[in-house]
């Protein structure tokens, strides 16, 4: 079995995410884990003018996923910022060029799920979720979301991200705030989770 987790970020919030989901996504026995980030459609000038270039060092040795590669996994979990409650300009560049797939019906079984981050704590993170999902289930995946099997979401003690729709992060108006280790926990629950139901829908 092999799973995908195929992220963009800007400074770094959706990488962390992306890296635990992972982590959990490996605590299943036979699960090959993947992680690839989509292309990057800003010019290196504005990416130096809003002091994404340094952020981006940290994952830049990745390698991009190609659409046509989609089909060699079982489950794809997608982490994406969130622009104005919806996905960001890269990952839906990304999932437009997916429509060669669309028109096949290469996609359809697959078990999939997103992840997300915000600014602030009512930024759209459902919103950005939720438009995902739409998404995929037009590609025709089996969505897979953070239940509240994870009581890390039913907490008031502290900001903190986590949906039922899946995992996410705020990040600070700057930016300047990084997954906490609650919102790392749903990541990791999340991939785990997500991991464990492709493998039960693999069995022949």
């Amino acid at each position: 079995m092999k799973t995908l987790v195929l992220f963009y970020s800007t400074y770094g919030h959706i990488w962390k995410l992306a890296e635990a989901i992972a982590e959990g996504a490996r605590q299943v026995d036979g699960n090959e884990v993947v992680i690839k980030r989509v292309p990057e459609t800003l010019p290196q000038s504005l990416l130096d003018q809003i002091g994404a270039t340094e952020a981006q060092k940290a994952f830049s040795h990745l390698p991009v996923a190609t659409p046509d590669e989609l089909t060699e996994y079982d489950a794809i979990i997608f982490g994406t910022p969130t622009r104005y409650g919806n996905l960001c300009g890269q990952m839906q560049a990304y999932m437009d060029s997916t429509g060669g797939l669309w028109a096949k019906g290469a996609l359809v079984g697959k078990v999939g799920g997103a992840f997300v981050s915000t600014a602030t704590q009512h930024g759209g993170q459902e919103t950005t979720i939720r438009a995902f999902h739409t998404e995929l289930l037009h590609h025709g995946f089996v969505i897979v979301g953070l239940p509240y099997a994870w009581q890390g979401q039913m907490g008031h003690e502290e900001v903190t991200g986590g949906t039922p729709y899946g995992a996410s992060t705020v990040a600070g108006g700057q930016g300047e705030r990084m997954p906490s280790e609650n919102e790392l926990e749903g990541a990791r629950f999340q991939g785990k989770h997500t991991a464990e139901i492709a493998k039960k829908l693999a069995v022949k």
